[in-house]
């Protein structure tokens, strides 16, 4: 009697032992699932940011180009804009970085 009631035990203990591990193995297994399945999400919003930056990149290079800036200067709002003369122009020295 007392040998089954230990074995019993054993096999309990053990059938709880390989209960917790598979829990444990189909719960991560869940989390890489919802990992995997986020990633088209994200690839996605990368791809946008990606196009965005490269819509905005388009206009800083045509808002700063030559020609355009050429047309503001016409424009009578920025018609009291002046190119600098040399003797204007201010240069200061670059620091140079504190040694350790």
């Amino acid at each position: 009697m007392k040998k089954q009631m230990i074995l019993c035990t054993r096999i309990f203990v053990c059938i709880f032992a390989a209960g917790i591990t598979l829990y444990a193995t189909i719960d991560k297994n869940n989390d890489l699932t919802a990992i995997q399945l986020a990633i088209p999400e994200l690839e996605k919003e990368v791809k946008t940011l990606h196009l965005e930056n490269e819509r905005l990149q388009y206009e800083i290079e045509q808002f700063e180009s030559p020609i355009h800036l050429m047309e503001l200067l016409r424009k009578p709002e920025f018609s009291h804009l002046k190119y600098p003369y040399v003797r204007d122009v201010i240069h200061l020295p670059k620091e140079q970085p504190a040694e350790k």
